[in-house]
């Protein structure tokens, strides 16, 4: 008979993984809507938030407070339990996807006990990145459907339609960089981009594939449905999109989970493209300041080029006006699908020109 060895250590430390980079999210999230205000208002010559607390830095609870003692509206004519799944869904897939980003390096104790910053070191983290994101649509798609709203339905077709397209340029993208890297494992990726600068040029993947990460950067951005890719919530034409017949906490998953995918898609982009955790002279710092203090510093790293990201799309939402959809559907199969053939193919010509040398 076997008996099943449970390792508590390790199960407390990946709760407490776990629950940190929830909370993280969740806070990043509330925030994300704050910044995004500031971000407009500073744009159009605006103040922003600036009732609720210091710099309006309360308005954040303030709304998730007023979403939380709404009062819940169902549809009569909706399908209830897949009205409600809807929402939920589109939450648990925005979170599902920080399980495979590595947010530190190891950090070794005096026990010899290696603890990871990573909830879950697959080797095809990439995969389920991807995964997770697929599924994304269907929360959109059963929300739109179930509502049994006409705006509601043309605005989810409209996501799942984008949501296709754009991920066959993204795809393809990813495949010369995994041709460079040989590996699908984000934690390999990012420990091949160690530091900044190595054998006389850049480590960071974006000086390597600077097209596939031009097309990555529109794709995402038209997978998390922002501007000018925000076809399926354009209030000109569909009134709220998908989330119409939304109120409460379902409208708060909803809205929530936009910006989760924003912030955990700006850390898989910068640990794809930007190096993660790493940073110049790092090794250096690591003498410095010990093993500990050193991963804080790389999580706080990565968070912050994270962060970069997220204010980067928020800056190109309030700049660049919304396409049209023939617009889109035409720069996702007519330009950066052949774009991303074309840095593939050009990609395996360079990696095997080097290899016969």
């Amino acid at each position: 008979m076997l008996l099943l060895q449970i390792d508590t250590a390790l199960i407390l430390e990946k709760v407490i993984l776990i629950s940190v980079i929830l909370m993280g999210s969740l806070g990043i999230a509330m925030y994300a809507t704050w910044g995004e205000r500031k971000v407009a208002a500073i744009m159009q010559d605006r103040l922003g938030p600036n009732r609720a607390g210091p710099l309006g830095l309360l308005q954040p609870l303030a709304d998730g407070l007023k979403l939380f003692f709404k009062e819940e509206i169902i549809p009569d004519r909706s399908t209830r339990f897949i009205f409600i799944l809807g929402p939920c869904l589109a939450m648990l897939t925005a979170l599902m996807t920080s399980a495979v980003v590595p947010w530190a390096p190891d950090y070794i104790t005096a026990s010899g006990h290696a603890v990871q910053f990573q909830v879950a070191d697959v080797s095809i983290g990439i995969l389920f990145v991807f995964g997770a994101v697929s599924l994304g649509v269907y929360g959109v798609m059963l929300g739109g459907w179930a509502s049994n709203n006409k705006f509601s339905l043309l605005s989810s077709i409209r996501a799942a339609s984008q949501a296709i397209s754009y991920e066959l340029a993204l795809g393809i993208s990813l495949i010369a960089l995994l041709m460079m890297t040989g590996s699908l494992s984000l934690r390999q990726i990012v420990e091949q981009q160690h530091g900044f600068w190595n054998d006389g040029y850049f480590t960071w993947n974006v000086f390597k594939q600077p097209i596939g990460f031009v097309i990555f950067l529109v794709c995402s951005c038209a997978e998390l449905n922002r501007a000018p890719f925000d076809l399926p919530e354009c209030e000109s034409e569909l009134n709220m999109g998908y989330h119409q017949e939304y109120s409460s906490m379902k409208l708060g998953f909803y809205l929530f989970s936009e910006y989760i995918n924003l912030f955990i898609s700006s850390c898989i982009l910068v640990t794809l493209y930007f190096g993660g955790y790493n940073f110049p002279f790092m090794d250096s710092v690591l003498t410095a300041v010990g093993p500990l203090l050193f991963s804080v510093i790389c999580i706080l790293v990565l968070v912050s080029k994270a962060v970069g990201m997220v204010l980067f799309y928020m800056f190109i939402r309030w700049t660049l006006p919304r396409f049209r959809f023939d617009q889109l559907m035409k720069l996702g199969w007519r330009s950066l699908i052949p774009l991303a053939l074309v840095n593939m193919l050009v990609t395996g010509v360079v990696i095997l020109w080097f290899l016969k040398k």
